[in-house]
């Protein structure tokens, strides 16, 4: 038996699924009062998953007017947001009550959770992300290199470009399905190539899917692995659709990830516009509950 004098509440969702063991998993912290930057850092190590967030509860006015403290952790470093650890989060705060929506203060701001319930469909819930930031489009020959891809491998159609809804991302169109699914990336270079740019990740994406209903098909590699779902990323992609063209303004779309990693992740993305820019990214899927328990420190 531990004798930690501190038993840390915790839950594990697959976010971005409504079916246990798909999607992308996440370790939610119901209170990270007194807890050390440190100590967040090591529980996500221990973890060992690709987030994992704290709740740090406050007086009802002060969540009502700021919402709810949460802060993301990967297994190396705090991000100022990430998309399916808010979203399951949410999911995770609203528990069994029949809330209409939850609002988080993230370190990026305030990111607001609206939930769906339509008939026996499982719960939706779709974040509100920050207003994009399109940031530069980059030479093909200089990510081909970076990569180690041919410059023959991307969608000539389309734009690499760097959008951030919170973090940076470099959205980069690969011709077919065929090189997606067999993508093989020089991480070293990718890495060193991104700190050059400004560009922390690179969200690889095709308009040939696996699923008639996708609109594109993603994959997202770092740390030297690969995420299941990344919802900041999707977005990105979602103002970069509608900024070239891929998708109507307003227009629900599906994003398929994580199917080279046997968790299929279903992310359905929208943006607006308003005169030339593209604003009101929303990002939604459902999430299911697979694991509660304690940390003893």
């Amino acid at each position: 038996m531990n004798n930690g004098s501190r038993r840390l509440a915790m839950t594990q969702w697959d976010v971005f699924s409504s079916r246990p063991l798909e999607g992308n998993s996440l370790a939610v912290f119901f209170d990270g009062r007194g807890l050390s930057d440190a100590e967040m850092q090591a529980i996500a190590r221990e973890m060992n998953l690709s987030e994992t967030t704290f709740i740090f509860p406050r007086n009802k006015a002060v969540e009502d007017k700021r919402g709810v403290r949460v802060r993301i952790f990967t297994v190396q470093e705090e991000l100022p947001f990430a998309g399916h650890p808010a979203l399951g989060t949410a999911f995770a705060l609203r528990g069994e009550q029949q809330l209409d929506g939850i609002a988080l203060e993230l370190n990026v701001g305030k990111v607001p959770v609206r939930f769906e319930q339509r008939d026996a469909d499982p719960l939706f819930g779709e974040m509100t992300q920050i207003d994009p930031v399109f940031g530069m489009q980059h030479d093909r020959v200089a990510v081909a290199r970076a990569t180690g891809l041919r410059v023959e491998d991307f969608d000539a159609s389309l734009p690499i470009e760097t959008v951030s809804t919170g973090v940076p991302f470099t959205i980069t169109p690969i011709k077919s399905l065929e090189v997606i699914r067999n993508l093989r990336i020089d991480i070293h270079g990718i890495s060193e190539y991104a700190q050059r740019t400004n560009a922390k990740f690179f969200y690889f994406v095709a308009r040939e899917t696996v699923d008639p209903a996708a609109r594109l098909h993603a994959r997202m590699l770092f740390y030297n692995t690969e995420d299941p779902a990344t919802g900041s990323a999707a977005g990105c992609a979602a103002a970069w659709m509608v900024a070239h063209g891929v998708v109507r303004p307003d227009e629900r779309a599906l994003i398929e990830q994580g199917l080279e990693m046997q968790r299929p992740s279903r992310i359905f993305v929208r943006a607006s516009e308003n005169g030339n820019r593209v604003v009101n990214v929303r990002v939604g899927g459902n999430a299911v509950e697979v694991m509660r328990g304690e940390v003893f420190l």
